[in-house]
């Protein structure tokens, strides 16, 4: 698990969210026992808990016996920890309005469905959230203490992560502790696991590296919880790990039928549309499937193992190509490379489709799309796809800049508006802080029969949330990628 992702990739998200056991169901054969840690605090660093684990899957290979498990099946094979609530589950993108900040990951909460009702959660999940409300303060040495036992301990995984490590040290256990938080809601659980497992097969991880992890995991949290943990907290994270390991490991051995674990991809046309935004247009050395509203993982050659995630530009097109929208970031070591760097016949690698923010087809319910910045190219991307399919239906598109120049895309809307009645494309420029995009929404409407995407930095799409649901959008019908994700993808 060398990646965070909605975003949980997310949630999607957010929806993005993507994991069986192994051994009995208490975890004995993954772990040796293990007494509580000393109050002195441990100065020796711990490790070799899980040395006995031996994974079912093998991402080169997929299982075909009976530990091999279908979509469905891996939601059969979750732990009975609790019912599912009787009301639908949220979409994965939800996930993002939860992790917005390092802080958020380590808080301890409770999911809430229905009318505010607080389901009960089950007895692993209060013990986790227990763990998760202790090491809250202390997340940065938690981080810290973590990648040291790893590289320590197991100093062969150390390659697997890029040389520097102040963009990638958080997103690993944040990961672990999003998918450990959700472990009672299936549904999103598996989904955001899934997604997880077939993600990293770019960065080469093995099944047998999930011992490593989950070793490593196990001692950080039971150095710096000295107050919750016990032997019955740590047996709660065995099987907690156990799972997620398993679902990750299944996912990932599945998608070896399906595609490579990334794609090399040369640049065709690269665009300055201002002076830190470039469109990039990129070539496939391989068919490479996705839905509009999706987002890749990318990397550049100047920066290896160091991915960011971009949003498609455009609708799947019959020529192959893929187009990106980047804009640099202050010290961001991809987007600078992207926007500043690279040229067309560079090759660039991306990583599978993620991201769950899709047109639903199915239904002729209006689409309500919000987006500000860079965040306007998967909404240009879904337009695209309605107005391909034929099957027209309302569409407005809220586009939110903070300068004029800022709408570096209007007009490639402005021309899907002019061939397309069924659409508007509305441009609101905060100018001087007095309108936000959120704001400008309550002025048209109303919006409770539509679907509504949202796309953007993650503060616009937290007060997007809160505006929509304000007005009578139900929160099932409104979606966005992982906030998390898009907090990572930041670089």
């Amino acid at each position: 698990m060398l990646e965070a992702r909605h975003t949980m990739d997310a949630p999607t998200t957010t929806t993005s969210a993507g994991n069986g056991a192994a051994g009995d169901s208490d975890g004995g054969s993954w772990f040796t026992p293990r007494t509580q840690p000393s109050s002195d605090g441990g100065q020796e660093i711990e490790g070799n808990r899980l040395a006995g684990l031996r994974p079912v899957g093998r991402p080169q290979e997929p299982s075909t016996g009976p530990h091999r498990i279908s979509d469905e099946a891996a939601r059969e094979r979750m732990p009975p920890f609790q019912d599912p609530p009787s009301s639908p589950p949220p979409r994965p993108a939800a996930l993002g309005e939860e992790h917005g900040s390092e802080q958020s990951v380590f808080a301890a909460r409770v999911p809430i469905t229905g009318a505010g009702r607080t389901p009960e959660a089950s007895p692993d999940a209060v013990l986790i959230r227990r763990t998760m409300a202790e090491i809250g303060p202390v997340a940065d040495k938690v981080t810290s203490y973590f990648y040291a036992l790893l590289f320590v301990q197991h100093p062969d995984l150390r390659p697997l992560f890029p040389p520097a490590m102040d963009a990638q040290r958080d997103r690993l256990l944040k990961a672990l502790l999003t998918a450990a938080e959700h472990i009672d809601n299936t549904p999103v659980l598996v989904d955001y696991l899934q997604n997880l497992g077939r993600g990293h097969r770019k960065y080469g991880t093995q099944p047998d590296h999930y011992p490593a992890v989950g070793e490593c995991l196990i001692g950080s949290l039971s150095r710096y919880a000295p107050t919750t943990w016990n032997d019955e907290t740590e047996a709660a994270w065995v099987r907690t790990y156990t799972t997620i390991s398993q679902v990750m490991i299944d996912a990932a051995a599945a998608d070896v039928l399906r595609s490579p674990p990334w794609w090399l991809a040369e640049v065709v046309s690269h665009e300055l549309r201002t002076a830190d935004i470039a469109v990039l247009t990129v070539r496939p050395n391989q068919p490479y499937p996705f839905l509009a509203g999706q987002y890749a993982s990318v990397e550049t050659p100047w920066w290896p193992r160091i991915w960011r995630h971009y949003s498609f530009a455009s609708a799947p097109r019959s020529d192959g190509l893929l187009s990106f929208h980047v804009k640099a970031v202050p010290a961001g070591w991809v987007s600078n490379a992207l926007v500043h760097r690279a040229r067309p016949g560079d090759v660039i690698r991306l990583g599978p489709p993620a991201g769950a923010m899709t047109i639903d087809h199915s239904t002729d319910s209006g689409l309500l799309c919000l987006g500000g910045g860079t965040g306007i190219a998967p909404i240009k991307a879904m337009i695209e796809d309605v107005a391909e399919r034929g099957r027209h239906r309302p569409a407005e598109v809220f586009y939110g800049a903070r300068s004029d120049q800022d709408l570096y895309d209007i007009d490639t809307l402005l021309r899907l508006q002019q061939s397309n009645a069924w659409l508007k494309v509305r441009p609101v420029v905060d100018r001087h802080g007095l309108l936000q995009l959120p704001d400008a929404i309550r002025e048209y409407g109303p919006w409770t029969e539509y679907d509504a995407y949202l796309s953007g930095p993650p503060g616009m799409i937290r007060s997007g949330v809160d505006a929509l649901r304000g007005v009578g959008v139900p929160s099932d019908r409104i979606r966005h990628d992982s906030v998390e994700e898009l907090v990572a993808a930041g670089d």
